[in-house]
């Protein structure tokens, strides 16, 4: 299903059990919705769960330029809007949490709690040149261009060699991201700055890392845990960025677990 919103549409998927709580799914950059595909059949028993492709990803409108972090919270506030979403859980991983806590903060009150997976709130210093010789691979070589160096950053070497079939799977939606989507959402992430801020967040907050997340490491998670008091914080083992897919049964259980104490 599409929605028209902030000049553009939004692809988005709802199951679960509509009288529960919601819980909305948000992605990584150069995924799409089914990026939670092995959280669905436990969330969906207790929960009324949203997800969407993200600007520029999946089947969602992929305009060309640069995105920003509070367009992409702004694309949020219009889905829930449409959708009469007034209050959710959110469970955002690496440009997931970005988005959520650029949303939490432009939109206090909504989150009824906060999960940030393997994410950052501050830009590293050499974030505009990483992010710009990825835009220009993906701009010379298509997303082909890019697709073995991100698998290897998003899954330890073991993983990969012995789920091919993952690799496929994570694969084609690397691939099948629009260059524009990518390149503007590489712009977006590589400015994000929420640090300093995030002590204003007020939900109950759960942080979630790979052990061998070199995108976005455990340092980075205790950066964001340090800085908002209350949080919680799990360093999940063999696992890197794409901690909910590696270790899809530890994720799940977790998230799980502070869903139903926050909810």
């Amino acid at each position: 299903m599409k929605i028209k919103t902030n000049g553009i549409e939004i692809n988005y998927e709802i199951a679960g059990n509509s009288t529960k709580p919601w819980v909305t799914l948000s992605h990584s950059l150069a995924c799409n919705l089914h990026m939670w595909d092995d959280q669905m059949a436990e969330l969906t028993k207790h929960y009324h769960v949203l997800r969407f492709d993200t600007r520029g990803h999946g089947q969602s409108t992929a305009p060309a330029g640069d995105y920003t972090l509070d367009q992409m919270a702004d694309d949020v506030k219009g889905l829930f809007d449409a959708l009469g979403i007034k209050c959710t859980h959110w469970v955002g991983l690496s440009m997931g949490g970005m988005i959520g806590q650029t949303f939490a903060l432009k939109y206090p009150g909504v989150f009824q709690s906060l999960v940030l997976a393997d994410t950052t709130s501050r830009r590293p210093p050499d974030a505009a040149k990483m992010w710009g010789d990825r835009i220009a691979m993906a701009r010379a070589k298509g997303m082909p261009g890019v697709l073995d160096s991100t698998l290897a950053r998003w899954f330890t070497e073991p993983y990969r060699n012995t789920r091919k079939d993952v690799m496929a799977r994570i694969g084609e939606q690397i691939l099948t991201t629009p260059v524009d989507g990518f390149a503007g959402a590489c712009i977006a992430i590589s400015k994000v700055n929420t640090l300093d801020r995030l002590k204003e967040i007020t939900c109950p907050v759960f942080i979630i890392v790979g052990e061998e997340d070199h995108g976005t490491p455990p340092e980075m998670a205790r950066a964001i845990h340090d800085n908002l008091p209350g949080s919680k914080l799990l360093v999940i083992q063999s696992a890197a960025h794409l901690s909910n897919v590696e270790q899809a049964e530890v994720f799940t259980g977790a998230v799980s677990e502070f869903l139903k104490l926050a909810s």
